[in-house]
């Protein structure tokens, strides 16, 4: 059965919401902490460099000072992910779970693994264990993409 373009919009839709809500959840809340002072920004444990981007060199992020680019950005990559998932899916197990998780390991390996290596690792001396939090916070991130984008397009199939 071929999948609609407002259902592909739609699906990508519910797939950026889904990836700013467990950002939020993850980075905001847990990383870096409502006011500052969280796990990410500690400095008996994060590189001084990243916390100065984050917190001292102008411009600030654009998520730290004016979110409403990045949030609607991340909307946008998921609706280019629900287009990824139309054309790369029909080639899985049908399945919300089955076709949301290797959708999910697809995003995590090839955006959020690199990022990770090639920004905090490689720029900015990120220390391992928090990469490794992290690529934890990533892969739920990518999990709820994955799950959310799968849900509307595998629905009534």
């Amino acid at each position: 059965m071929r999948t609609s373009h407002t259902k592909t919009l739609l699906a990508g839709i519910a797939g950026g919401f889904a990836m700013n809500l467990v950002m939020l959840l993850t980075f905001r809340f847990i990383g870096f902490g409502v006011n500052g002072g969280g796990i990410l920004l500690d400095p008996a444990l994060q590189s001084r460099k990243l916390i100065a981007v984050w917190t001292e060199l102008e411009p600030l992020p654009l998520v730290v000072n004016q979110p409403a680019p990045v949030i609607l950005g991340i909307i946008v990559f998921g609706i280019i992910h629900a287009w990824l998932y139309r054309w790369l899916s029909p080639s899985w197990p049908r399945g919300v779970i089955q076709r949301g998780l290797r959708f999910a390991a697809v995003v995590f390996f090839m955006t959020f693994l690199f990022w990770e290596f090639f920004t905090p690792f490689n720029l900015f001396g990120e220390p391992a264990r928090l990469i490794a939090i992290e690529l934890v916070f990533w892969g739920l991130i990518a999990l709820a993409d994955g799950l959310a984008i799968s849900a509307v397009m595998e629905q009534g199939t």
